[in-house]
């Protein structure tokens, strides 16, 4: 009975820690929207707060990265998606890969064939 609440407590732990991680990502992608509709033109006198155009206000860039069947793809996607489940698990996998301390599009570890099936897809 003990090792059983245990294994609960550290599991809510984790449950935690990920809300926590993925606060973080919106707090960066709500910063990146920030940018996108200031609409700034894209100059070296701005450097790396430069949005590119077709990234509207509500969206951000994400690049599906596979590395072995398919070629790199970028995307631009609806923040609405970071609600979604399957883009949620590819944002904890992108952190666990490459970490969100890095400027510019949004890195995600899977084919973009993956990704576009995400974004295309129906959820309740």
């Amino acid at each position: 009975m003990a090792r059983q609440r245990m294994i609960t407590v550290e599991s809510s732990k984790k449950k935690v820690g990920g809300i926590v991680k993925l606060k973080n990502v919106v707090e960066r992608l709500v910063q990146i929207k920030s940018f996108s509709s200031a609409k700034k033109p894209c100059s070296q006198e701005y450097g790396r707060d430069c949005v590119p155009k077709d990234v509207k206000e509500g969206h951000v860039a994400v690049i599906a990265v596979d590395g072995y069947h398919e070629a790199t793809q970028r995307f631009v996607v609806p923040l609405m998606f970071l609600e979604h489940p399957m883009f949620r698990k590819l944002l904890e996998r992108a952190e666990e890969e490459y970490g969100f301390n890095h400027d510019g599009a949004l890195m995600v570890p899977c084919r973009p064939s993956l990704l576009r099936r995400i974004l295309t897809e129906q959820w309740c």
